[in-house]
């Protein structure tokens, strides 16, 4: 299964809209200290950092945010993901924990901890933190929470529980995209071909499929020995997606 977790919004979310500050020098570079925005402005300049992938500065920035505001949990969180994309674990672990220190009822650092710990292979812990997002009344987005925990579950492998969370998403928002795919993925893991056409049809009914999801459909499709909707699925496949690698192998296959 694959580890794309979505981490909902509130930290990547300020991360790719962080604007690019100046000081009052006009320089990006200039340490901003005795501005009563300090904490911010070096903030976004170590987002901005982070997002171009210069991560030692990212560092800089972030951890004078984090010195002049030691209660800005967006910055231990942007400053956690620099340090994972720098291998430093223990630093990063230390940064989140700071996070969830300083704002404990805030839904986007937990659920940003939780991926945080899925990765790690905390599966318990990381269940612990996706719970506590999920439940936060102030959480408008919770079906992409549960999805998310629902993806961690699945690496543990925990099916059953996995399939409880994304149930859970489809009733807080029954069009949701991801959690249908992701219940047809695990039904047709269980052979339940019936179960996963049911699931992929109600993506499909509010959804553009894609290439893989068409392919999907197909091989759904062959398994329940349909061989028109088969081949339907495929024909659209190479109409829409002519140059895409699962219409190569329809097209090997045929």
């Amino acid at each position: 299964m694959n580890k794309a977790y979505r981490v909902v919004s509130g930290l990547l979310f300020l991360l790719l809209t962080a604007s690019c500050v100046s000081t009052t020098t006009g320089s990006i570079t200039e340490p901003v200290r005795d501005d009563k925005d300090a904490s911010e402005l070096n903030y976004q300049l170590g987002a901005r950092y982070y997002q171009q992938g210069s991560y030692v500065l990212a560092r800089d920035r972030l951890l004078l945010a984090t010195e002049i505001d030691p209660k800005m949990a967006v910055a231990f969180t942007t400053l956690a993901l620099t340090y994972e994309a720098l291998d430093n674990l223990r630093l990063a672990t230390q940064a989140y924990e700071r996070a969830v220190r300083v704002a404990p009822k805030d839904f986007n650092v937990q659920n940003a901890y939780a991926v945080f710990l899925c990765r790690q292979e905390d599966y318990n812990g990381a269940a612990k933190h996706f719970d506590k997002a999920i439940s936060h009344s102030e959480n408008d987005d919770s079906e992409v929470t549960l999805t998310n925990a629902g993806l961690c579950m699945m690496e543990k492998p925990d099916v059953d529980k996995a399939e409880a969370y994304f149930r859970v998403a489809l009733e807080r928002k029954p069009r949701h995209g991801d959690a249908l795919i992701q219940l047809c993925l695990l039904k047709y893991q269980q052979k339940d071909y019936l179960g996963a056409r049911a699931f992929l049809q109600r993506f499909m009914s509010s959804n553009i499929p894609t290439a893989g999801v068409l392919y999907l459909a197909s091989r759904i499709e062959d398994m329940l020995g349909n061989d028109r909707g088969r081949t339907e699925y495929e024909d659209q496949l190479i109409r829409e997606f002519p140059t895409s690698s699962e219409a190569r192998k329809v097209l090997g296959s045929g």
